[in-house]
């Protein structure tokens, strides 16, 4: 109630741009992470660059044959933009979260071991704050939960709230 809820929209917004901003760096190549010459509208991979990356580390085998496989940067850039645009819109929380949080447990997987902490990073901290996001409604506050709720299709279909 009261601030806290200005709170926990804040952070859905702030999480939400950082899924939305990674995806248009990779999609467009505007020189943030992403180089334009390796933007995929250029035919860039979104994957390779960190997934092979990951060679040396514990999973470094399974990340390394994803990395520019078409389906998985598909899987990945649809995961970036559906969760950016769902957290900064406030709609689809549950999937949002759940979809957001897999991919970042799976991107801190790939870069097991970790050389700052013996196991906690952004990633884990993104996933929780997600968690937090989904649970509390943060959508309802400065977005569009309330609407989206009352669609036939979330009445119909709860998770999709």
């Amino acid at each position: 109630a009261g601030p806290v809820r200005y709170v926990w929209a804040a952070a859905r917004i702030a999480v939400g741009w950082v899924f939305l901003w990674a995806f248009l760096d990779k999609l467009f190549g505007w020189g943030f992470a992403t180089p334009a010459a390796k933007a995929w509208v250029n035919g860039g991979s979104p994957t390779t660059g960190f997934l092979k990356g990951t060679a040396d580390h514990t999973f470094g085998g399974l990340f390394t044959t994803l990395a520019g496989q078409p389906w998985v940067d598909w899987l990945f850039m649809i995961g970036l933009a559906g969760a950016g645009i769902a957290l900064t819109l406030g709609i689809g929380m549950r999937i949002a979260a759940a979809a957001g949080g897999l991919l970042l447990l799976m991107m801190w997987a790939a870069e097991l071991p970790l050389t700052t902490n013996p196991f906690m990073d952004e990633h884990i901290v993104y996933a929780i704050v997600l968690a937090g996001l989904a649970l509390t409604g943060a959508g309802t506050t400065l977005g569009l939960g309330t609407q989206w709720a009352a669609t036939p299709l979330v009445r119909r279909f709860p998770i999709l709230k």
